[in-house]
């Protein structure tokens, strides 16, 4: 097999490599987006200078970098030795009013940033990629609003419920309850909790609706929080008390991103081979841990060898029937793999999907069934039953997790042509390198 070339490329469409044999390498993936733009934020709010060590380097958190820049914090990279991460320096500033911020296709941005722009000296508009105007951000701006938040839409309006929107800040906020709708996305937790110890009386959030999707990244908040000497106090299920304090500068190194180690993992599955996953943490409130124990429940043999995660396989992929309401963004590997099994799979709990960077569910069914898959749509997930699939061309939607679901099917699939496999820019630079090599049989880190 020879990697694609510019000229494969000419049509926006990337040849998936179809592994020959069992797929046997290391990889080492960059450091997670998630933690990566909590500790940005984080850093930029402290009392003082901090570093940021193995942070990702990427689309999502570049835009994170330049809006805090904007805002009035003062960014510094260095080279970091690591393939896709970069070293980063944080000295935080005074906050001003950024003028314009482009968000891109970044949840973390356009929910993480406009509780920093309010306590900003000036205005701040937010807008970014047409799928982003279709992400819900109600539970934020109003709560901003009734925290003491000026918010506007372009039109002058208040309560606006999506980009773009203008945050109107006078350098303080004032705080106290706020109420929201948490059920679509734990991003919005995690937004007011990140800030909230900079609002004049603190914060306390409570969550009006069901559960929230994603525990584990509020996880991941609080456990940041923490390493910044801010508490975040739980009086009752589905609240959250930060108190007014001061965010301690702290240096911190991130974890490799373990949601971006999945389509690698399942590249083991696939091919009955073996991949060895650099520097899996011990201990860790990444979603992507998750995935030790759901391919194996499809039939991996997964074992630690120091540091280092190794995934083998040598029979059939297994159906599974499973909930993922707390790890959603691994659906696309886990709906590939099921695709690729010899018994159906059911896929519960993830109703939320639809709010992403597109409606994953409706995405991974048409894609699926546009190969021959038989994928159904339910009211809170997919249920997919395998089936002999056919070469033809993959959506993206410009969905970094939808293209490596792509990728996994290629591998046994000859014929499959991803669109934008760029897109995998996002959190996870030079993937389509990155896979190429490992399918060849060279090592990726």
């Amino acid at each position: 097999m020879t990697a694609p070339t510019d000229a494969d490329r000419s049509d926006g469409r990337w040849p998936a490599p179809t592994a020959r044999g069992p797929i046997r390498g290391v990889v080492r993936v960059p450091g997670s987006k998630s933690a990566t733009n909590r500790a940005l934020v984080l850093a930029a709010l402290a009392s003082g200078p901090s570093v940021i060590r193995q942070a990702l380097d990427a689309r999502d958190t570049r835009l994170m970098i330049d809006a805090l820049a904007r805002l009035g914090a003062s960014i510094e990279p260095t080279p970091s030795g690591t393939p896709g991460n970069v070293e980063l320096m944080v000295v935080p500033g005074t906050l001003r009013g950024a003028g314009s911020i482009e968000v891109g296709l970044a949840g973390t941005v356009m929910r993480f940033v406009p509780p920093i722009a309010a306590l900003a000296d000036g205005p701040t508009r937010f807008d970014g990629d047409p799928g982003a105007r279709r992400r819900p951000m109600t539970a934020v701006l109003g709560a901003l609003a009734e925290a003491g938040a000026r918010v506007t839409g372009d039109d002058g309006a208040p309560h606006p419920t999506g980009l773009p929107f203008t945050i109107h800040g006078t350098g303080r906020v004032a705080g106290g309850e706020v109420r929201i709708d948490a059920s679509a996305s734990s991003q919005f937790v995690s937004a007011l909790l990140l800030a909230g110890a900079r609002f004049d009386q603190g914060l306390i959030i409570r969550n009006t609706a069901g559960q929230v999707p994603s525990q584990p990244h509020i996880d991941m908040t609080i456990q940041m929080l923490a390493d910044h000497q801010v508490s975040v106090l739980t009086p009752a299920p589905g609240t959250w008390q930060v108190l007014p304090q001061e965010i301690a500068a702290v240096d911190c190194t991130i974890e490799p991103d373990l949601s971006n180690a999945a389509p690698f993992m399942a590249a083991a599955m696939v091919t009955r081979g073996e991949v060895r996953i650099l520097d899996w943490p011990t201990r860790t409130t990444q979603p992507g841990d998750a995935l030790r124990d759901i391919l194996a429940a499809m039939g991996a043999t997964i074992s630690r060898d120091g540091t280092d995660l190794i995934v083998a396989m040598d029979g059939e992929i297994e159906g599974i029937d499973i909930d993922l309401h707390d790890v959603g963004e691994l659906t696309p590997t886990i709906a590939a793999l099921a695709a690729l099994a010899r018994s159906p799979s059911r896929l519960r709990g993830i109703a939320h999907l639809r709010g992403h960077e597109t409606d994953r569910l409706a995405a991974l069914a048409h894609e699926i069934n546009h190969l021959g898959g038989d994928v159904q749509q339910a009211e809170d997930g997919l249920r997919i039953h395998p089936m002999m699939l056919h070469p033809g061309r993959f959506g993206t939607y410009h969905d970094h997790r939808m293209a490596t679901a792509g990728a996994i099917i290629g591998l046994r699939v000859h014929g499959i042509s991803v669109e934008d496999i760029q897109t995998t820019d996002k959190t996870l630079p030079g993937f389509a390198d990155r896979w190429t090599h490992l399918v060849q049989g060279s090592e990726t880190r």
